[in-house]
């Protein structure tokens, strides 16, 4: 949960998630649809299809691989995240390289070359800190200590350079250059996307959904359809705005009301649907338009 994703939005997911799902196999043999329905909000849905996977190959094997390459043979689990299973966990001699150690060694070893070029450069020089026996002794230890050095020390602004452990060791600190380190290649602008969602309520202040495809945007996620799904008289409810980690998108929203929803389709009450952000805001957007008193009513 906490790739691309700070401590303070994971916090309440994170207990909700380990309260229904206290153990791997209880994780294992929930579906999908459901694990999804309870990260909705959290964004990067590819992270709770993965986290399911993984766990039903967890519950086959009946154990936790404890080597990394068994840790990397397990679905969604790359370099990053294996090295940190197996350093804090099994006491292996790796180490996890995330946003806090990366900035940590670039100014240690001064590394002047933008990101993200750089970061198989970073990551070999941080990787070389394992060398020393104290490290290796504890990696668990030594990794939980860099992640703790870049959040509250080695920050990303204004560093704390004169209270830092490892000050009369940084190339960065002797050149007074550590606050610009590491430097990152100027982003490409985000594209701009436009699309249209259709909201349509019953009496009973149901609103119908659709199920989206299993991989791509919002895969497995329940939405609001993007045509129209019956022929009735759409109201505009405005536009809604989103950021993507790629691109921006600006939702136009349309609500009707009709007595009953197909048959069968998809719904879940309007204040309450287990939807992502985006849909969120659209039915917030939907609600206001038609002065829906239940609009108080969120999901998480």
């Amino acid at each position: 949960m906490l790739q691309q994703t700070v401590v303070a939005t994971v916090r309440p997911y994170y207990a909700r998630f380990l309260e229904t799902y206290p153990t791997v196999q209880a994780l294992a043999a929930a579906s999908v649809e459901e694990v999804c329905a309870l990260w909705a909000g959290l964004g990067y849905y590819a992270r709770a299809r993965n986290l399911h996977k993984c766990a039903v190959a967890v519950a086959a094997l009946g154990e936790f691989p404890d080597c990394i390459e068994g840790l990397r043979a397990l679905p969604g689990i790359g370099p990053y995240t294996a090295n940190a299973i197996g350093a804090i966990a099994f006491n292996l001699p790796v180490l996890p390289v995330d946003g806090n150690i990366e900035r940590v060694a670039a100014r240690l070893f001064a590394i002047t070359a933008p990101l993200p070029g750089s970061k198989k450069t970073i990551a070999t020089a941080a990787e070389a800190l394992m060398r020393d026996k104290a490290a290796r002794q504890a990696p668990g230890d030594f990794a939980q200590a860099l992640f703790d050095l870049g959040a509250t020390i080695c920050t990303p602004k204004s560093p704390a350079c004169a209270i830092c452990p490892w000050m009369a060791h940084c190339a960065a600190h002797a050149q007074g250059i550590a606050a610009t380190l590491p430097a990152k290649a100027k982003k490409p602008e985000r594209p701009h996307r436009e699309g249209i969602a259709y909201m349509l309520l019953d009496a009973q202040d149901n609103v119908l959904l659709l199920r989206r495809p299993p991989s791509g945007l919002l895969g497995g996620m329940l939405a609001l359809p993007d045509t129209p799904p019956v022929k009735t008289r759409w109201r505009d409810a405005g536009a809604i705005e989103h950021i993507f980690t790629h691109f921006a998108l600006t939702l136009s929203v349309k609500v009707a009301r009709v007595p009953a929803l197909p048959a069968g389709a998809l719904h879940a009450p309007v204040g309450t649907a287990p939807v992502p952000s985006v849909m969120r805001k659209a039915l917030d957007a939907g609600c206001l338009a038609l002065n829906h008193a239940g609009n108080g009513k969120r999901s998480a």
